[in-house]
């Protein structure tokens, strides 16, 4: 007979979702466990923070929670009640204040995700929160305890409540693999497709512009894709494209290729240059100059710049050399690119789908299974990158810790 392990609150997740749960909870005086698939904590947290933690953003409130596009009438409240200006004071109080970078992004001065996990695992652990690593959540054994696989054996816990806080289904092997679905599908809770989010596209990209330009950045352009223009950078891959300016238009993108099967992403390559202004420095003579060398030195264009002029061109049946003035000066601020595939969840930034807001209460509890509270982005919603991502699932960890509380003092009184 398996020993049923008791206590007051399991939170299943060690990502900032779950962490933050935890002590709410925990500042109750109520007892958690924190468990995890992962050898350690905060492993994706410690991903996002690679290239420097940007926590939140520091634009008015009103256009902020404009980002959750339909998510945002399920998200405000809590946001509002867990703000930016509330996160960075929390970080701060784990001594590592932020600052706002040029692009409003608000980073800790040490800029990388380690120091502040450390920080906010020591606070944790003085408050009494406990922490069991490898357990893998498998669903419920026939009484409803929760049942975890390990490699010491299976075991079995029956906790007052419970926060699932599992992550979505992007970068499975830092543990936010999606395995969760499953079983709260078999609880008749409906799930959202996971899908990816803030990902990348697939391209098909001639042999000789892949095998040159793999890796190379386009930089200083603008995108768009029907009402939606984003300027910044983009990456070329050799199966496509990605980068910050390509995941600020993904879900619409991926949205368009999943119904049409692909769509067509334009690129300004000299947005700040009117099409007047192009026209006059093309019809400059090249002399014994080559196209190329031309563009790069007339118009600006990188050398990535002009192979897409050149992929473009050779799509439409014909040659850079063939085009009059005009429509090449047209061409560079709108090249067309096909996208004919979404790169896979697996590569993405974040994921979108997750357990429908309709099967949650207003205190982010799953009416189908009374106890159990979820957060983060398990939930089905999206946001771009710039801080979206991470403040909206600490502020759900926040709101379903504060739901726990709730639930636990209804449960005694």
């Amino acid at each position: 007979m398996t020993d049923v392990l008791q206590h007051d609150v399991a939170v299943i997740g060690a990502g900032p979702a779950g962490l933050m749960a935890a002590e709410v909870i925990a500042q109750s005086g109520a007892r958690v466990t924190v468990y995890d698939a992962m050898p350690s904590a905060g492993r994706k947290f410690l991903m996002a923070g690679r290239g420097g933690l940007n926590l939140t953003h520091s634009e008015d409130l009103p256009t902020f929670l404009t980002r959750y596009g339909a998510a945002t009438p399920r998200l405000a409240g809590v946001i509002e009640r867990f703000p930016p200006d509330r996160l960075r004071a929390w970080s701060d109080g784990l001594g590592q204040p932020t600052f706002v970078g040029s692009s409003g992004r608000v980073f800790p001065e040490a800029f990388k995700a380690s120091p502040l996990l450390r920080a906010w695992l020591r606070r944790l652990g003085q408050s009494g929160v406990q922490f069991a690593m490898r357990h893998r959540w498998t669903g419920w054994d026939s009484d409803g305890h929760l049942r975890f696989a390990r490699p010491e054996g299976e075991r079995v816990v029956a906790p007052r409540a419970t926060v699932l806080a599992l992550g979505g289904a992007s970068w499975p092997k830092l543990g936010s693999d999606g395995a969760w679905v499953g079983a709260l599908v078999a609880k008749g809770v409906a799930i959202a497709p996971l899908r990816p989010a803030n990902g990348g596209f697939t391209v098909a990209w001639s042999d000789i512009f892949k095998d040159r330009f793999e890796g190379q950045p386009l930089k200083s352009v603008a995108l768009s894709f029907g009402s939606q223009m984003v300027r910044g950078e983009a990456m070329v891959t050799r199966s496509g494209i990605e980068g910050g300016a390509i995941y600020a238009l993904s879900a619409a993108l991926r949205d368009a290729v999943l119904a049409n099967g692909q769509a067509t992403l334009n690129i300004a390559l000299r947005p700040d240059v009117e099409a007047g202004e192009l026209i006059t420095k093309l019809s400059a003579s090249r002399g014994k100059q080559s196209l190329s060398t031309f563009l790069r030195k007339a118009v600006h264009l990188s050398p990535v710049g002009i192979g897409l002029l050149q992929e473009a061109a050779i799509s439409s049946g014909t040659t850079l050399g063939s085009l009059s003035t005009a429509s090449l000066a047209g061409l560079i601020n709108a090249v067309p690119v096909v996208l004919s595939g979404i790169a896979p969840i697996a590569r993405a930034i974040s994921s979108a789908g997750g357990i429908a807001f309709d099967e949650l209460d207003d205190d982010f509890m799953i009416r189908r299974v009374p106890g159990m509270f979820a957060a983060g982005e398990m939930l089905d919603w999206e946001a771009p990158t710039g801080g979206y991502l991470l403040q909206a699932s600490f502020a759900t960890g926040h709101a379903a810790g504060r739901g726990v509380v709730k639930w636990i003092a209804r449960q005694s009184s």
